[in-house]
């Protein structure tokens, strides 16, 4: 004879799981409140402008409350953003180079601790913002590993009503893929965690060879792990996703002049620049690590070991100069985000930082990026 104990039991079981089920809360869309990026037609004189990139602004309690950290940086560039709004660069959009949160399946996450955030940065400013997917947000799995799911379909949806529409000829369909252009800069973010991934190199190829580089005079590619890094995640170590960015991406970047790469994944500052020629001459491509957007900070590990990689790109002469190094102990990597300024065929970069102390890696406010972009 059944057991009506065991019975109820196991209705109260169903009950519950069933209530649990119904309490689960999605990752919900960011509203932007009607801030976006003109259509690309619309911006296509402007060569006077700035932009802000940052990245990893993933917490230790995530979840729970907002991200202080992170917090601190977005008011300094509120401020920031507003003090520039009539001057002759005025911030035209913000790009966050991954690491969104610290779980990324964790829809409370993105809730609670992250999306408020860039709400009130949107809010404040009118500025567009951007986020390219990290690790933590979807994993460092393949593209059809279900563990990589969860991540990607929270970061999809927060970022729903942001991301170029699906079907536009700017967006990979069901990828955190895109591209966007304003004046004359075009920039495309790409997802690193699955940097071997046939359709997004193919897609990639595609954006770059049908460019209109008459009116895109810089190229600037933004994903989440560096090609280069003298952090925990760079020094002696290559990753996996790195390798396949290097031997499958930089020869394509080289192709088309790319003239700029700005990641994350190490929370410090690190600079470096690959000069390279060809039929069209010589050329400068940066490559900078800006992880400084509210995450544990990380210090300097080690110089990165390039043999591999400058022994491939020997055909193009291609060279790499460590222009600025993350310090030694925390306090000298402090939480920052760059300010790009373009100036027609010109690029110049300013670190700005939440701490009180003053950060001049550079040795002065704004250093130019010289080598003005021969033809392409």
């Amino acid at each position: 004879m059944r057991n009506p104990f065991v019975a109820v039991a196991l209705a109260a079981g169903i009950v519950a799981a069933a209530n649990a089920q119904s309490l689960v809360v999605p990752a919900l869309p960011i509203d932007p409140g009607g801030v976006a990026l003109p259509a690309e037609s619309a911006s296509a004189k402007e060569t006077r402008f700035s932009f802000i990139a940052y990245g990893d602004t993933r917490g230790q309690a995530d979840g729970f409350a907002l991200q202080i950290e992170h917090g601190k940086v977005v008011e300094r560039m509120i401020r920031e953003i507003t003090a520039r709004a009539a001057s002759d660069f005025p911030v035209r959009f913000v790009v966050q180079s991954g690491d969104g949160v610290n779980t990324g399946s964790v829809a409370e996450q993105w809730n609670v601790s992250y999306s408020p955030l860039i709400e009130r940065l949107l809010r404040e400013t009118g500025v567009p913002y951007f986020l390219v997917p990290g690790n933590h947000d979807v994993t460092g799995r393949a593209v059809d590993d279900p563990q990589r799911q969860p991540g990607l379909k929270n970061m999809l949806s927060v970022m729903s009503k942001i991301y170029p529409p699906e079907g536009s000829p700017r967006r990979l369909k069901g990828y955190p893929t895109f591209a966007f252009g304003y004046g004359n800069v075009f920039v495309i973010t790409l997802d690193s965690n699955i940097s071997g991934d046939e359709a997004q190199l193919d897609w990639t190829k595609g954006q770059l060879e049908s460019l209109d580089r008459s009116r895109y005079r810089h190229v600037i590619a933004v994903f989440h792990h560096p090609i280069f890094s003298s952090g925990p995640h760079g020094g002696p170590i290559v990753e996996t996703w790195t390798d396949a960015f290097r031997q499958l991406y930089m020869p394509l970047f080289r192709k088309h002049h790319v003239r700029m790469i700005i990641a994350g994944h190490d929370h410090l500052l690190d600079h470096f620049v690959e000069r390279y020629s060809d039929a069209g001459g010589e050329h400068r491509l940066d490559q900078i690590v800006t992880g400084g957007g509210g995450a544990p900070i990380y210090t300097y590990r080690a110089e990165p070991d390039l043999k591999e990689y400058l022994a491939a790109g020997a055909a193009d002469k291609v060279s790499v100069e460590h222009v600025v190094r993350p310090g030694r102990e925390q306090e000298d990597n402090p939480h920052h985000f760059v300010l790009v300024r373009v100036d027609g065929e010109r690029l110049s970069l300013e670190v700005i930082t939440t701490a009180t102390r003053e950060y001049m890696p550079y040795g002065t406010k704004v250093v130019e990026l010289d080598g003005v972009p021969t033809s392409r």
